[in-house]
């Protein structure tokens, strides 16, 4: 018997993930900011790569493009840039210790945040410091308790 889909439990998981990008925060904590809809982008392609991958990226990034305001495409862009990496790489890093896929994550998380910064001052949309790409280090840093968390999830709701 085939194993139920249950849609809906990425589906959450990436709601979950956009309300920890919209959650505000003090001025000082702004650029460690970690890449949440990143990071669980990251995952579901890791999983799921037959089921999460580039389209997903993509539509996903539309939609935190018009939750932030900014140009249609740039973060959809850059979050299926770092779907197409995951995917090229989902079974390498599903053996990597979680200290490794940290920093693997953390390295494509900061390539995608140096886009989204180059992008945001060649446009002149809004201005943003180095500091912005502090984002990576935290997204390194929780990356293995995402990691476990949405792993529970998903072995609990038995998400095939």
């Amino acid at each position: 018997m085939d194993k139920p889909h249950r849609i809906w439990v990425i589906a959450l998981s990436f709601l979950a993930a956009f309300m920890l990008t919209a959650m505000p925060l003090p001025d000082w904590a702004l650029p460690w900011r970690p890449a949440w809809i990143a990071m669980v982008l990251v995952y579901w392609c890791m999983a799921l790569p037959e089921r999460v991958g580039v389209i997903t990226g993509w539509v996903i990034g539309l939609i935190l493009d018009v939750m932030h305001g900014s140009i249609l495409g740039q973060h959809a862009f850059g979050l299926a840039f770092v779907a197409y990496m995951v995917l090229q790489y989902h079974q390498r890093l599903r053996v990597f210790r979680l200290l490794q896929q940290s920093l693997v994550i953390g390295s494509i998380v900061f390539v995608y945040l140096l886009t989204m910064l180059w992008i945001y001052n060649l446009l002149g949309s809004v201005s943003y410091s180095f500091s912005y790409l502090f984002g990576a280090v935290t997204t390194g840093i929780l990356w293995p308790w995402v990691y476990v968390v949405l792993r529970d999830v998903r072995r609990r709701a038995r998400v095939a």
